[in-house]
């Protein structure tokens, strides 16, 4: 049997949180023991310890803007070499042969794998556009210390082989998988309907992703506008939250939905665990993440929930959503694209079904978790 120390860089319930989730509930417990260590309480905490999966949370820092400065490095470093020595402490006598980095923001594997012997499988979610010297520096350090990189799309095996510090010898693409039986269609929650305030007769729109700087919160709500003033059946469903300590992103989207004219269409919710119901509140599900996005969770709920999906033409959206076929690729950035692209769907209720059904079928084709798992299995083995 092989040990396994997954690092990863929050304990919440987001995508890549969920990710994890699923990987190390489903690998064979005949052959793999995950040890899962976190660097924060949360919920994914509660999960994993209720799927008896081992857990432990140990203060280790993550890789965030905060310490782009030299204090901020100073500091990162001090905190990177205590919190590595404490996760030693923890499993020295653990026989740990590899070690599963679950994003770009954890770097503490590239010191454990030293102090502990082990393969280092560094798993990449993320596609760095900026700072450059951000992307250049966790480049070199996927390149230099991983002994195999998963890429969770070709978009960003591309963007990591563009550094040319990467080889791409080094990485395999595995898509992430949903789980079609959980997050399927259904009939929408009468209960969930009356909480957010939508009857059968509305079309709704909806969005699920945390509020920062390029999820496009604010683009959607723009593009938006016009069209709900021209429908009164129309509403905007707005789902989830923020990182601490960046509350005012979420004020300052409360601020433009209350100076938009439309605030009685738009509903603002905090991120929550039910959201296979809540998908089924949604018409159409549009993501217009203003950065390239890896390959995002909340599109394959989406799809496998049988919505048709929008978003803008960059990232992995494009290895996800078939132009035309279940959903539509706007011109990236451009709002006016994005308004023409929903308006075609909300205008016509037989071509949303029509691509909600192709949606459901990609997802149970694509992306199913069994092939997932096997893949990662697969690797495990290899290391």
């Amino acid at each position: 049997m092989k040990t396994i120390l997954f690092l990863h860089a929050g304990a919440e319930l987001y995508g890549a949180d969920r990710i994890l989730l699923n990987l190390v509930t489903q690998l064979n417990p005949e052959k793999f023991h995950p040890i899962v260590v976190l660097p924060m309480q949360g919920p994914l905490v509660d999960e994993l310890r209720q799927h008896h999966i081992e857990v432990h949370v140990i203060d280790y820092p993550i890789l965030r803007r905060k310490y782009f400065n030299p204090r901020g490095m100073l500091r990162y470093t001090q905190q990177y070499r205590h919190s590595c020595r404490q996760i030693v402490a923890l499993l020295k006598h653990r026989d740990v042969q590899i070690i599963h980095a679950n994003t770009l923001a954890v770097w503490e594997g590239i010191y454990l794998k030293r102090l502990l012997h082990a393969k280092l499988v560094w798993h990449v979610h993320e596609i760095i556009t900026s700072p450059r010297m951000v992307f250049l520096a966790t480049s070199l350090m996927v390149g230099r210390f991983a002994d195999q990189i998963v890429a969770v799309s070709k978009e960003v095996s591309d963007h990591l082989v563009s550094s040319k510090l990467v080889s791409p010898r080094k990485i395999r693409v595995v898509y992430n998988g949903v789980d079609t039986e959980k997050f399927k269609p259904m009939p929408a929650s009468a209960n969930l309907q009356a909480e957010f305030q939508v009857t059968n007769d509305d079309i709704v729109i909806g969005m699920v992703g945390r509020i920062n700087a390029w999820k496009g919160q604010t683009t959607l709500l723009r593009a938006m506008v016009p069209l709900l003033k021209e429908d009164p059946r129309l509403k905007l469903i707005f789902i989830g939250g923020v990182f601490a300590g960046e509350e005012q992103r979420r004020q300052d989207l409360k601020t433009a939905i209350a100076h938009s004219r439309v605030a009685g269409q738009i509903r603002l919710k905090d991120f929550r665990n039910d959201l296979p119901s809540v998908y089924q509140l949604f018409d159409v599900f549009v993501l217009p993440s203003t950065n390239p996005d890896s390959l995002p969770t909340v599109v394959l709920e989406a799809m496998a929930s049988g919505k048709p999906v929008v978003g803008f033409r960059h990232g992995g959206v494009i290895e996800m959503v078939q132009d035309g076929l279940n959903g539509f690729l706007a011109t990236p950035v451009d709002g006016d694209d994005l308004t023409r692209c929903i308006q075609e769907l909300v205008a016509n209720a037989g071509l949303r079904s029509k691509m909600g059904l192709a949606s459901r079928a990609r997802a149970v084709r694509c992306y199913s978790p069994q092939q997932f798992i096997r893949a990662f299995e697969d690797i495990y083995n290899q290391q």
